[in-house]
């Protein structure tokens, strides 16, 4: 099957924001291009320590987080990031990993932005019932 990696962009939410109120000029929203695993096994977003700290993000809370070996640890949680792979965007929370660890896209962004694995091509594409925007459902 493969591994599959996806280019993905990341601007902090809040300058985004700081922005559209007049507040901040675009060009100082921080904002990173960074190749990401996609982890259909993860929940949430994870981004290496020193990506989080280029953006700027806040730390919101603490986690505890299982690994794949079992082991728990205690992780921060930072956010507002915006993810946007394609045309299909996310604002979301992310889990801080150690500096320098591979950013991994949990099952929540993937849910969000309505994409889905193909492993026959190794890329992210949306569900077939929603080509032009995400599916959502509200039940």
């Amino acid at each position: 099957m493969g591994e599959v990696r996806c280019k993905v962009r990341l601007e902090n939410f809040v300058d985004r924001y700081m922005f559209e109120e007049g507040k901040l000029p675009e060009k100082k929203i921080r904002k990173e291009v960074a190749i990401a695993l996609v982890d259909t096994g993860a929940t949430l977003l994870v981004l290496p320590q020193d990506l989080v700290e280029k953006l700027g993000l806040r730390k919101l809370k603490r986690v505890i987080v299982t690994y794949a070996d079992e082991r728990n640890e205690e992780r921060d949680v930072a956010g507002v990031v915006t993810l946007t792979i394609d045309d299909r965007s996310a604002n979301l929370d992310c889990v801080v990993g150690p500096p320098l660890c591979e950013p991994l896209i949990g099952q929540i962004a993937l849910e969000e932005m309505d994409l889905v694995v193909d492993c026959k091509d190794q890329r992210l594409k949306p569900r077939p019932e929603s080509p032009r925007l995400p599916l959502l459902k509200c039940k």
